[in-house]
């Protein structure tokens, strides 16, 4: 096609966008679908509304414009068809693979588990180390897929894959149909840096994260073969199994399960005392389900579930023990497991986070505005200007300059530097958009033990029911949690510690049963057989309020007495006495079992017990909980404490760290009231004590709700649920498995200044995107402005396309630098939230400012240096050009902060390098022979005192806006 061909294109389009307003008419083009468009001979297809047949384009030009126009987006429907097709290929073979595994998981609930153990060539012992590393070659890693990166060339896809360059794309297709050969460079150029550093960017940071996530260790108790210690005494490592990674989990396996325990493996259960799984994450369960070492439930139970989830016996990879113990044998590990079979249908896919969401509102509204602009730059250069193809490469151009190519590079480039920050300071963000969760966060939600306190448990005092020191009560505590198998706790380790008591104890007893800890309960017991009588002693200990209900009898000296209510009350209060110093309190108890009980004891057993004493357990405040505490406070986040302590030590630890207590609510109180009133109270609340699982989980959905976006640091199987109901979990490396599995972002110390470092570096990467966002919609606005009016009172192009596209790779390019810069302490000073009215605002207030000194500077082109004729256009185009290009670059420093800048606030020196280059390049570009080729000129000398002068106004008017504008609205970026 002729260039007169190509003008005819041009002008039939704009009769078209006259015909269909401006942009419905850009969009005509798009529309392939039969019903909204007619046939090439002008007929309506079957089914096809009645409309005026002079509304479609008819002439051969624009249905080759209507064809080229929707290449890009058919091959985009191409892609997406294919990968459905693709996903439900897969769909169908998981459903054939789940029903396999579910045929073969029945099968062996019903095998007696001595021919299980047999077929599984295993025994009760557990493997021997060659055998299971023999295994571990041949089945691999315990290890499913779904949390594998994507290879490089899907990440190299994705990045392309975004509106900005997509945009560009169809644009660099028609300036290249045109034969605007030097425009398609450019575009192709700026969309290759953007795509590559993204890329880049996500490549780098993907392997960053995946190697920070393999530093927090999952680990289950299996049973393999050791040897005995040199001193002959087993240690409580021993008696519970070996501590391995879950990883190294093999088939055959025998693997111990208690409380807060993610289940390794799909496993038959080989024995069970109140083992309770939930199987929320597979089966959508809300409650969790009792399992058994049987095919049948004690309550009967059915020869065949209804679903795989309703073997009594069957228990399965990520699914977590809630309470009680079991033991059980690995059949199906990795990508062969139940949950393995279902991660290969889900691999590669995330919810889409509120974080997105904003990116990608603010991403499609901008490309509204340009769709809507592009139109209308072409209507009013085409009648003024008469010349439809320059027109409309004109229009092109002013539609890139009005894309922020930059934006989604932007905003990996910050997420992927404040994830790497974070690394170095021991934070591991297993979503890189959880960094801007916490930036936003402005209230956090702290367990007590180990985040104000320094989590390592000392056993203080150990005290009989007259306050005295007696070595009878700990010598029954140490067996109590030497014999003990359930949730592990600092409070055992620490009465183990005394280990000199063991050496003596252990040989005079054997273990015959255990009742687990439960958070109903709130106690635990074992039943010890002493070897020289044969007699069952039952031990207790736990909170002392449950204890003392069970108790009916207590120990003066060698006596054994009736435990009165006046003892009672007297246990009470010592025991507020200790929690008054700052201690935990344990009590302990004991019976002798009737001979007629056996070695299986249960919950109804606990009664009418011996009181021993009290076991007392300080854990100090860390010297460092207080400082933090008031930086994040500081920082505009507001600290509670959600704990299932007692409300006693909760506040003489709160008063220690110096953390006010406005308020405290208790777990029964809670339970009175409405959500709204929940809502209200945990305003004014801040400990929340004696709080069960799904209680702390509650008071964080009533924060939400009340316009926070809030925080949660715990560690505890207890805190799983309030972990995934917060806007950001935190948890610890130590963490139980699901805590850990729960949480957006693991700290490698579970410390409090750690988090208020990372609530500073998500502000810091927050504030990044944010003012590229203002400066590119700002920037781009005011250029809008300037083009419309000038196209409207020159009888020239303003600036050729081939210009345009020139100022907007260099300030693109110069802009990538951004994610480096710092921001001003009262900007972190505070949460901060995406706001799209203020992004709006900030547009229409600040972009008109470049407008006027545009405007400005045509003045002095056109009566001062009287560049006002066609003849002169190159001379008026490219003093623009270095106004335009340098203004850009200088308002960069304006918008960055709230101060005055370079004096009370100076850019980090990567951006102010770039901005030095940016002029350097801006004014040589001008007397080179690539300038030349683009139409530019080199400028006299005297126009350099009014492009100075015109800049420093356009500084000095900038600031006096942005002052009223703070003063107006109590914010800047």
């Amino acid at each position: 096609m002729g260039l007169r061909g190509k003008e005819d294109f041009c002008f039939s389009l704009v009769k078209g966008l006259g015909k269909r307003g401006c942009l419905r008419g850009l969009l005509f083009s798009f529309q392939v679908r039969g019903r909204d468009c007619p046939s090439a001979d002008g007929a309506r297809r079957p089914g096809e509304r009645n409309r005026p047949m002079s509304r479609a384009p008819t002439n051969s030009t624009e249905s080759i414009y209507r064809r080229i126009a929707g290449l890009p987006f058919a091959l985009w429907h191409s892609i997406l068809e294919q990968r459905k097709s693709k996903e439900r290929a897969k769909e169908s073979a998981l459903r054939e693979t789940e029903k396999a595994i579910a045929r073969r998981l029945w099968t062996l609930s019903r095998t007696p588990v001595s021919d299980l153990l047999q077929e599984l060539g295993t025994s009760d012992a557990g493997l021997e180390e060659e055998e299971a590393e023999r295994r571990l070659e041949e089945h691999g890693h315990n290890e499913v897929h779904s949390e594998k990166p994507p290879n490089w060339a899907q990440m190299l896809l994705w990045s392309y894959l975004n509106p900005f360059a997509i945009l560009l794309s169809f644009m660099a297709v028609m300036a290249g149909w045109l034969g605007e050969r030097y425009g398609v460079f450019i575009m192709a150029l700026m969309i290759a840096v953007s795509v590559l550093l993204r890329f880049f960017q996500e490549f780098e940071s993907s392997r960053a994260v995946e190697k920070l996530k393999a530093m927090v260790r999952t680990t289950a108790m299996v049973r393999r073969r050791w040897t005995e210690p040199e001193d002959g005494l087993p240690t409580p490592e021993m008696a519970r199994g070996r501590e391995i990674p879950l990883r190294e989990i093999v088939p055959g396996d025998i693997i111990h399960l208690s409380a807060g325990d993610m289940i390794p493996a799909d496993v038959r259960l080989l024995a069970t005392r109140d083992l309770f799984v939930s199987q929320a994450a597979l089966s959508g369960e809300s409650f969790p389900v009792e399992k058994f070492d049987s095919a049948m439930s004690p309550a009967g139970g059915v020869e065949r579930p209804v679903d795989v989830f309703g073997l009594p016996n069957i228990a399965f990879l990520g699914t977590n023990v809630i309470s009680g113990t079991g033991t059980a044998v690995a059949l199906h590990t990795g990508p062969s497991s139940y949950f393995g079979a279902l991660a290969k249908g889900i691999r590669g896919y995330r919810a889409t986070t509120s974080f997105d969401q904003s990116v990608s509102r603010v991403s499609w509204l901008l490309v509204k505005v340009i769709g809507t602009m592009i139109p209308i730059v072409l209507l009013l250069n085409g009648f003024t200007k008469g010349n439809w193809t320059e027109a409309f490469l004109f229009a092109l151009a002013i539609g890139v300059g009005l894309t922020p190519a930059m934006l989604p590079m932007i905003v990996t480039g910050a997420l992927a530097k404040g994830a790497i920050s974070l690394s170095r300071k021991k934070v591991i963000t297993k979503r890189l958009n959880a960094i801007q969760n916490i930036g936003a966060m402005d209230v956090l939600c702290t367990d007590k033990t180990g985040t104000l306190t320094h989590d390592k448990i000392i056993l203080e005092r150990f005290l009989d029911l007259e306050g005295e020191e007696n070595p009878e009560v700990l010598e029954y505590a140490y067996l109590n949690s030497y014999y003990q198998s359930g949730l592990r706790n600092l409070l055992d380790a620490a009465v183990l510690e005394q280990r000199e008591i063991g050496t003596r104890l252990i040989p005079q007893f054997q273990k015959v049963d255990e009742l687990p800890f439960d958070f109903e309960r709130r106690r635990m017991s074992v039943v010890a057989r002493r070897t020289s009588t044969g007699r069952d002693l039952l031990i207790t200990k736990g909170a002392v309020e449950e204890m003392i209900r069970i108790c009916s009898q207590v120990k003066e000296g060698e006596a054994i007495v009736p435990f009165s209510k006046e003892m009672k009350r007297h246990a009470l209060t010592l025991r507020d006495e200790l929690n008054r110093d700052g201690m935990r309190v344990l009590a302990v108890a004991y019976k002798q079992l009737p001979e007629q009980v056996g070695s299986t004891v249960t919950s109804a057993d606990e009664n009418d017990l011996t009181f021993c004493g009290f076991i007392a357990f300080l854990d100090p405040p860390k010297h460092d909980a207080g400082p933090a505490i008031q930086a994040l406070q500081k920082s505009g986040v507001e600290v509670k404490v959600i704990t299932g302590d007692n409300e006693i030590v909760t506040a003489r630890i709160c008063d220690w760290v110096g953390l006010e207590i406005k308020g405290m609510l208790r777990g029964f109180e809670i339970e009175k009231l409405s959500e709204e009133e929940l809502v209200a109270a945990s305003e004014k609340t801040t400990a929340f004590v004696k709080m069960a699982p799904l209680q702390k989980a509650r008071v964080i959905r009533a924060l939400r709700a009340g316009g926070h976006a809030v925080g949660f640091l715990g560690d505890g199987i207890n805190d799983a649920p309030a972990l995934r109901e917060a806007d950001v979990g935190i948890s610890v490396d130590t963490a139980v498995d699901i805590a850990k599995e729960s949480a957006d972002v693991i700290l490698l110390e579970k410390n409090l200044m750690i988090l208020e470092e990372a609530v500073v570096e998500g502000r810091r990467m927050f504030g990044n995107i944010v003012k590229y966002i203002k400066m590119a919609t700002s920037s781009n606005f005011g250029n809008v402005l300037s083009v419309l009016g000038s196209a409207a009172l020159l009888p020239f192009l303003p600036m050729k396309p081939l210009q345009l596209l020139i100022i907007n790779l260099i300030y693109d390019l110069s802009q990538t630098l951004i994610p480096w810069d710092r921001m001003d302490d009262e900007f972190i000073a505070k949460p901060r939230k995406w706001e799209a009215e203020s992004i709006g605002r900030f547009m229409v207030i600040i972009g008109p400012i470049s407008s006027i000194f545009d405007y400005a500077t045509f003045a002095a082109l056109w009566f001062v240096f009287q560049a006002n004729s066609p003849a002169h256009q190159s001379l008026f185009q490219s003093g623009w050009f270095l106004e335009s290009l340098l203004s850009q670059s200088l308002i960069v420093h304006m918008i960055r902060t709230r101060k005055i800048p370079f004096f009370q606030s100076v850019a980090a020196w990567p951006l102010v390098v770039a901005t030095i280059l940016v002029f350097v390049v801006g004014q040589v570009i001008l007397a080179t022979p690539f300038g030349a080729a683009a139409g530019l000129v080199p400028l006299p000398m005297n126009f350099y005192f009014w492009l100075w002068g015109i800049l420093l106004a356009y500084c000095v008017l900038t600031q006096l806006v942005k002052n009223w504008y703070v003063r107006r609205f109590g914010e800047w970026l």
